[in-house]
């Protein structure tokens, strides 16, 4: 089991209420996108515009909007994303992905 289900419910619908939210892309998730939509710049920022759990494999789902010059919708998890240390739910979503990463690290062969 990698998410404790309860808390991570609980963080989703505490994310759900505060969205949209600022969101900064890590430089995987940039060369990700750039390969999937050639020529458009992808940019540093982006905006969660909505949310999804995708049970205890997938975990936090994160839609972004990243403006106009992007063709493809993305879907990131939440994992992928770092957030602004002033943000109120700062902390709570930098103990998710601890909390994930770390499991998720234990299950790999």
């Amino acid at each position: 089991m990698i998410d404790n289900a309860a808390a991570a419910m609980d963080l989703l619908d505490q994310l759900q209420a505060a969205l949209p939210l600022p969101a900064r892309l890590t430089p995987e998730v940039r060369a990700a996108l750039a390969s999937k939509n050639a020529g458009a710049p992808v940019p540093l920022n982006g905006a969660i515009v909505a949310l999804h759990y995708m049970g205890d494999e997938g975990g936090i789902v994160c839609r972004l909007d990243l403006g106009a010059a992007m063709q493809n919708e993305a879907f990131v998890s939440i994992t992928h994303l770092r957030f602004d240390r002033r943000l109120p739910l700062a902390r709570k979503i930098a103990a998710y992905q601890k909390h994930r990463v770390k499991h998720l690290r234990r299950q790999a062969p």
